[in-house]
């Protein structure tokens, strides 16, 4: 199975955590903390924040092991957000990097070094050459467009990255929306043929000069806001190879300025320690955006575009089973589905809740797959046939499958629909009473986000 179930194991042995000790903590039967723990199933991504904070009550360094061996290469160390955790240098102060998102309160600082961490990365941490901010903000805007644009997250009231983007006139293709263009050098590309003064100016007005300030907190501290820009130009530019701020900037005067020039010994820290520094701000920004969306699903799924999208080769498998003994028509169209043209529809959409589970797939006709798109069902037409056409699968999958198997498959609706018994899968009123708990905050969440409401075929 998935990797959560691997990283559980290899955590609760470690630490000697009993299942049942987790299950009490997480409220469920121990049953499904066993199946977990064999990988018969995997928890859900919904389900691994809460394991994570399940394990941080009983061991708060086993809920720091279980993200690290979860997350593993995703983000390889996202766990290190303490300056502890930072490697530490004789020739640079980390400590100071430590405290760039202190009382941070927009997302422009994140997004200014992850981007500047790609482009360091993109140039083989060749950086002799200046790094425009034009360069910089274009990248920052390709950030920024899979977490506003596709999955529709906030960035908080007093950020301005989501009006920028949308004012943009963005005609964005299949690979970009089907996530093949994984180093975003396409999306990259499409924002940089806009025009981008406006938004260069906007970005350039404060976040370059600010972003360094903590090298010089003392220095600055006291002077007018009016006066910071231009005295953080001077102390970094003259102060570069006894204060060693990350960068400096390409000219001596604030109007001027249209480029940064990074410190080589900042550039062998970072390329040193790459997966660990881009972790550690990987994780600042997931903590931010938790902050933006508290009630959103799988925040960690939606901040950058995934690197492949997982197979849905069980959830079709299981499909064309119940196909096999039951004719079904499609809940949109009408038509009568067949196993050779099988689509299979997310009722809420992928892009808001960035997962496969089978409780929120249903089979389809591809051209009205297509046509729904990233759109919420009515509830009024499709709500009532979506729920008992998963009873109708649940039941026959219930007389065609060994009870094992059965099991491995129901796994998502009993832990996201919360439900108790398995049993109580196959009661109709009972699943449609834990469909509408489940559902209707999330679609109300949904279409709060921007996600269109009400669609219906035809």
């Amino acid at each position: 199975m998935g990797k959560a179930g691997q990283a559980l194991r290899q955590v609760l042995e470690s630490y000697n955590i009993s299942q049942s000790l987790l299950a009490v903590g997480l409220g469920v039967e121990r049953p499904i903390v066993f199946r977990w723990f064999h990988e018969h199933t995997d928890p859900t991504a919904e389900t691994v924040a809460e394991i994570v904070q399940a394990l941080y009550k009983i061991n708060k360094s086993a809920a720091r092991d279980f993200v690290q061996a979860y997350l593993g290469d995703l983000t390889h160390t996202l766990h290190m957000a303490s300056t502890q955790e930072l490697p530490q240098s004789e020739r640079v102060n980390v400590s100071v990097l430590s405290q760039f998102f202190d009382n941070t309160t927009n997302s422009y600082k994140y997004l200014f070094f992850m981007s500047l961490l790609d482009i360091i990365k993109r140039r083989q941490f060749d950086t002799l050459s200046p790094i425009s901010f034009k360069e910089i903000i274009v990248d920052m805007l390709a950030n920024a467009w899979y977490p506003h644009n596709y999955f529709k997250l906030f960035f908080g009231s007093q950020d301005q990255i989501a009006n920028k983007l949308e004012a943009l006139d963005l005609v964005i293709n299949e690979p970009i929306l089907k996530f093949i263009d994984t180093d975003k050098k396409l999306l990259r590309k499409t924002i940089n043929a806009q025009n981008l003064d406006d938004i260069i100016t906007f970005i350039s007005r404060y976040v370059p000069f600010r972003l360094i300030r903590p090298f010089f907190a003392q220095e600055t501290k006291g002077l007018l806001d009016t006066k910071v820009n231009q005295t953080l130009i001077e102390l970094a530019n003259h102060q570069f190879e006894v204060t060693k701020p990350i960068y400096r900037f390409d000219s001596e005067y604030l109007k001027d300025c249209t480029a940064i020039v990074l410190h080589q010994d900042w550039v062998e820290y970072i390329a040193y320690n790459y997966s660990i520094v881009r972790g550690w701000i990987s994780w600042e920004w997931l903590k931010y955006m938790q902050r933006c969306n508290p009630s959103t699903p799988a925040i960690a799924n939606k901040l950058f575009p995934p690197q492949n999208r997982e197979s849905l080769t069980n959830q079709t498998k299981y499909w064309k089973l119940i196909l096999e003994h039951s004719e079904i028509n499609c809940i949109y169209s009408n038509a009568i589905l067949k196993k050779e043209s099988l689509s299979l529809d997310h009722y809420l959409p992928w892009s808001f809740v960035a997962h496969d589970q089978l409780w929120n797939l249903i089979p389809t006709i591809p051209s009205v797959n297509s046509a729904k798109s990233n759109n919420i069902p009515s509830v009024d037409r499709y709500f009532d046939k979506f729920v008992e056409l998963q009873h109708l699968g649940l039941s026959i999958s219930y007389k065609q499958m060994k009870e094992r198997l059965w099991e491995g498959y129901i796994e998502s609706y009993l832990s996201d629909l919360r439900i108790v018994n398995k049993n109580n899968l196959l009661d109709l009123e009972i699943l449609r009473g834990a469909y509408q708990s489940a559902l209707t905050p999330l679609t109300s969440l949904a279409i709060s986000q921007g996600f269109m409401a009400n669609w219906f075929y035809g």
